[in-house]
């Protein structure tokens, strides 16, 4: 017969769980809240930008001009950037990212291309460094709200390696927030920067909503309404110093954008895991409970026979 006592210190250790799992789920959906707020406060700085480049673009002619951000070279070794989450316990979101950049490391050898690795997240980071694999540059300990310093420090270090030729591509592998039970990883290409990756086009917010006692999430389709300069506009500099100076905060808006994705998806993915355990530990919870009362019922049933049949033997 089952001992209650092991069954009741188990029903209890599991509720304990279950609270500890609650109050990670709570934590990551205000984070998931934070992350949206910092989105929707650099966007303003982010449409201007987008606006002056789309107007330089159509007025320059991006192709004729000679600047080494947008300068095409052979390609040899390619700069891979990949992002992963410090810690655990978010379902796929670590894995998933990783499979990513394997995948496409096995394409670069295949096409004979040399790569380097810059990893931004201590998983990523483990990973690699137990493959020995040819890595540049590291960072752990990021926030887990992106910060425009951040971006700015790594988008310096992509640039020193991309000027002096170090490599000659550099790529982004981060996963993309589509929605609070589903993230993508995806590779983009941060240099050299192309005309085309400037062009207008729609984006998407998200906006974290409770209904009902559960997290949704609803997204909203942002229009970027950029238009051309007007053709008596004087330039106090030369148009070609301007957009110098404009390209690289492009390159840190991107890749800000890109910390923040990970970031939401990493705490998407989180919540939605230990919602599950949650979720999981209150099945147990149930299970073990009836397993409880079945011993009980059986420990009184047995006792009541013990002294029935005691009193018949009187």
């Amino acid at each position: 017969m089952p001992n209650l006592k092991s069954i009741r210190d188990r029903i209890q250790s599991v509720k304990n769980t279950r609270k500890i799992t609650e109050a990670m789920r709570l934590v990551a959906a205000a984070k998931v809240r934070r992350a949206q707020e910092q989105v929707n406060a650099t966007r303003p700085f982010a449409k201007c930008l987008a606006q002056v480049l789309y107007g330089l673009q159509n007025r320059l002619k991006f192709e004729d001009v000679d600047l080494p951000l947008l300068k095409q070279r052979e390609v040899k070794t390619v700069g891979l950037l990949v992002i992963s989450g410090d810690r655990g316990l978010c379902g796929g979101y670590n894995a998933n990212i990783i499979k990513q950049a394997e995948t496409r490391i096995k394409e670069l050898k295949a096409d004979g291309y040399d790569y380097k690795l810059i990893l931004a997240g201590r998983k990523v980071s483990q990973y690699y460094e137990r493959r020995k694999a040819p890595i540049a540059q590291t960072y752990i300990g990021l926030n887990q709200i992106p910060t425009a310093d951040e971006a700015s420090g790594i988008a310096d270090y992509l640039l020193s390696l991309f000027l002096s030729e170090t490599v000659d591509r550099v790529e982004l592998i981060y996963t993309k927030f589509v929605s609070l039970i589903s993230s993508r990883p995806v590779v983009q290409t941060l240099l050299p920067l192309s005309p085309q990756g400037l062009e207008r086009r729609d984006d998407e917010i998200f906006h974290l909503t409770s209904k009902g006692g559960h997290f949704e999430v609803e997204r909203q389709a942002v229009a970027d309404q950029s238009e051309d300069f007007p053709r008596d506009m004087i330039f106090e500099q030369d148009p070609t110093q301007i957009l110098e100076a404009l390209l690289p905060l492009y390159l840190n808006n991107q890749l800000l954008r890109g910390l923040q994705e990970s970031a939401a998806s990493e705490l998407a993915s989180r919540m939605t895991a230990m919602n599950n355990a949650s979720d999981n530990a209150s099945d147990l919870v149930k299970s073990l409970t009836l397993s409880y009362n079945k011993a009980r019922q059986a420990a009184i049933t047995q006792e009541l026979s013990e002294v029935v049949a005691g009193a018949n033997a009187l």
